[in-house]
Parts: structure tokens; C-alpha cells; sequence
């Protein structure tokens, strides 16, 4: 070994042997789910089917919210120009930051601080939501994962908080949500929804993830949807067109119920 020998715990890979986190690839094959399998690499041990069921819901809760988020219009403006699909979709990830996508790490920061408060002053949920959202409103902070440019009441997050409560999951971090929530309509006077940044962050923070994997969870969870759009663009649109992010209406299919057994 050489004076620049590193380790890596993540992947082990010989001749005819791959093992990831210390498991064969090949058994997880057709066992292990999608959200298991990240769970996996970010944690280092396999999670119940309901944990990786958790995860994919989180995934797909955020794998598309239309053509006007800055990662997809990045993306098709890059798309527009010839540029291959990696590019186009490396654009649309670099889109991604504190302001589009940060705010399910800013979330999680905000609630660990309002679990810090009842723990440090021995202050009940609602004191303690209380608390914080006075301060935030003296200091003028943004209350990250609350409110939404669109929606009034976010359909995802009541999805989310449904599965969290059926997945074994939900926990004192979406009750303090909640109970933000309550308190910031009950101090200003109006309705700050908790949207689906701040269901993912406060799932995450019951699934005890860093916060710092909080923009890679929406990274993962939109790749998908800047792929469609990008394969969109160069099949239906022409090349170097100007882009106006408002002026484009939808023409696929009409409202479809889920199958049952799907």
C-alpha cells in the first residue's frame, strides 16, 4: 500500500463479487427496495420495509411539480441548446440549492431547535412551538417548510404525515409541525401550511437522517422529472427557443384514477 492508500466503507467490489454496505448486491436484487436501498448506503445497515416504503413515498412526493421550478427550466434551457441528457440534467442539479430544495434542510433545523427548547426549558410542545415562532417573527426569519406559492393546504402533506402515522414512523418531530403550525396562525392571524418540504424534513428528522442529506433526498426524488422534461424538450420543442416559464399549458392525459392493485 502506497502513501496514498484510502478506505471507503460504502461498496466493496472484486471479481465476480459486489457487496454494498457489507451485503451481496445480487440478494438484495428483488428484495430490498428502492427506498431500503438508500436508506442503506446513507446509513450503513438495512431498514424495515416500512422505513423503505417511507423513503419512496418521500421520493415521490417531490419527483415533479411541473415546468416552472428553476431545476427543470435550467434543465430545458441547457436541453434547448443540443446539449446530451447528462448535461441537461447536471444543470437542473446544480438548480437545486438553498432557495429551490433547501428548505427541507432549513425544516429540520427549525424543528431541532424547537425539540432544543422543550428539552433546555422544560417547556411543553405548544410552549415551546410558541416560542420559536415569536422569535422568528421578532427577528423577521423565514419559517422554512411552512406556506407554499400555490397551494393553501398541500395535498402531499397530509399524504405524507397519513403513511408516516401507518408506517410506524410519525413521532414527536411531526407533532411539533403541527404544532408550529397552530401557533403561527394563532399569533399572526393567518394560515402558514406546513407544505412538503416541511412534512419531508420533520419524516426525516423522525427517521433520524443528518440534515445535511436533506437536499440529496430531493435531488434524488427529482431526477426522474427533469429526465421526462428534458426528453420533452428535444422531441417536441425547437432548439434555442426562448423559454417563458409562464406562457405553456398542459396537454397530457386528463385526471385518471390509480389502480387498485397497482
Amino acid at each position: 500500500m502506497g502513501e496514498l492508500h484510502w478506505k471507503t466503507s460504502i461498496t466493496r467490489v472484486e471479481p465476480n463479487k459486489l457487496l454494498v454496505r457489507g451485503y451481496p448486491l445480487e440478494e438484495l436484487m428483488g428484495k430490498a427496495g428502492f427506498g431500503q436501498m438508500v436508506y442503506l448506503l446513507f446509513k450503513g445497515e438495512l431498514p424495515s420495509q416500512n422505513a423503505g416504503k417511507m423513503i419512496e413515498a418521500l421520493l415521490t412526493s417531490s419527483v415533479d411539480h411541473g415546468a416552472t421550478p428553476p431545476s427543470v427550466l435550467s434543465a430545458l434551457t441547457v436541453a434547448s441548446t443540443g446539449a446530451p441528457l447528462n448535461a441537461a440534467v447536471a444543470a437542473g442539479i446544480l438548480a437545486i440549492s438553498k432557495f429551490h430544495g433547501g428548505a427541507i434542510e432549513d425544516c429540520m433545523y427549525i424543528l431541532r431547535e424547537a425539540k432544543k427548547i422543550m428539552a433546555e426549558e422544560n417547556l411543553g410542545r405548544e410552549a415551546a412551538a410558541e416560542k420559536l415562532v415569536r422569535a422568528y417573527k421578532e427577528k423577521k426569519k423565514i419559517l422554512s417548510g411552512f406556506g407554499h406559492r400555490l397551494h393553501t393546504k398541500d395535498p402531499r402533506t397530509a399524504k405524507l404525515f397519513q403513511l408516516a402515522e401507518e408506517y410506524g414512523v410519525a413521532g414527536e418531530y411531526i407533532a411539533m409541525a403541527r404544532a408550529i403550525e397552530q401557533k403561527f396562525a394563532e399569533i399572526s392571524g393567518k394560515a402558514l401550511p406546513i407544505n412538503v418540504d416541511g412534512a419531508i424534513g420533520a419524516v426525516l428528522c423522525e427517521m433520524d437522517f443528518d440534515p445535511q442529506l436533506a437536499n440529496a433526498f430531493f435531488m434524488i426524488a427529482r431526477l426522474p422529472g427533469l429526465v421526462a422534461h428534458i426528453v420533452e424538450e428535444k422531441t417536441r420543442q425547437k432548439p434555442m427557443r426562448a423559454i417563458d416559464p409562464k406562457d405553456h399549458e398542459y396537454d397530457g392525459p386528463g385526471e385518471r384514477a390509480v389502480p387498485k392493485d397497482l
